[in-house]
């Protein structure tokens, strides 16, 4: 499955009271935040989501991988003897998938829309 490691995802209830704790008390920095739905901290190479109520992937921490065809790395992970707990659909800026691998790990492919 070709794909890159770009975020961690936690599932929080208040994306406001984590950014404030995540920047303000841990000192990481800000890229973005989408209000309550979804915000996005510099974390060294990676970026750790802050996904809110909707936008949480199976509601337990995630790895977000990018990845460059989503099918086949649903396909792929599904081979491999993992299965997908949301099948792929079209959000605002990618298509993404949750799926849990066979060691229980959720895992959240996402293929950006190109625009």
């Amino acid at each position: 499955m070709p794909g890159t490691l770009r975020q961690i995802v936690l599932a929080v209830d208040d994306v406001d009271a984590a950014v404030r704790h995540y920047c303000g008390e841990l000192g990481l920095s800000l890229q973005f935040q989408d209000g309550n739905r979804w915000a996005a901290l510099k974390l060294g190479d990676l970026t750790l989501a802050l996904a809110g109520p909707g936008e949480q992937p199976a509601n337990e921490t995630a790895l977000g991988i990018k990845v460059t065809d989503l099918d086949a790395a649903v396909g792929a992970l599904r081979s491999a003897g993992g299965k997908v707990l949301d099948a792929p659909r079209a959000g605002e800026h990618e298509r993404r998938a949750t799926c849990r691998d066979r060691f229980g790990t959720v895992v959240a492919l996402y293929e950006p829309i190109a625009g």
